[in-house]
């Protein structure tokens, strides 16, 4: 019985179900307030998304700041607050390792808000009316 070389498998379910935990616990720790970074206090965060690489020694936390707002600040204070974090993740989640946390903006909101203003646009929703011409043609494709 032959095995699978370990390129050939399949992504494993691990990453994804490690990064869903670490979400939770950073998003808990930052609702509640336990950081103490001056360029995080009072400032309502969202974790959006957590990517953990295969081997589970990175994680990549991603993060949109609640009503906008100078992004820059906000992620010079969670490098700094990395250590605590990672302290908190330690000792919430059962690990073998606790994977080295990056942060990074989550542009996805910017870019879904941009499509839904683009969709709402005047010349966009002349094209997406059915004219009368329109239902003529298909008239007259269903006759022939």
């Amino acid at each position: 019985m032959s095995r699978r070389s370990s390129a050939s498998a399949t992504p494993s379910q691990r990453p994804l179900r490690v990064g869903e935990e670490l979400r939770h616990c950073l998003a808990a720790v930052i609702e509640r307030g336990e950081l103490r970074d001056p360029d995080l206090l009072g400032r309502p965060l969202t974790v959006t998304q957590v990517r953990v690489s295969p081997d589970l020694r990175n994680a990549t936390v991603f993060l949109v700041p609640l009503g906008g707002g100078e992004v820059g600040p906000i992620l010079k204070g969670l490098k700094r607050a990395k250590a605590f974090l990672r302290r908190v993740v330690a000792d919430k989640l059962a690990l073998r390792l606790v994977p080295d946390l990056h942060f990074a903006y989550d542009p996805s909101f910017d870019k879904s808000s941009a499509i839904e203003t683009l969709l709402r646009a005047p010349e966009v929703q002349r094209d997406l009316v059915p004219r009368d011409d329109d239902t003529e043609a298909e008239d007259c494709d269903d006759g022939a």
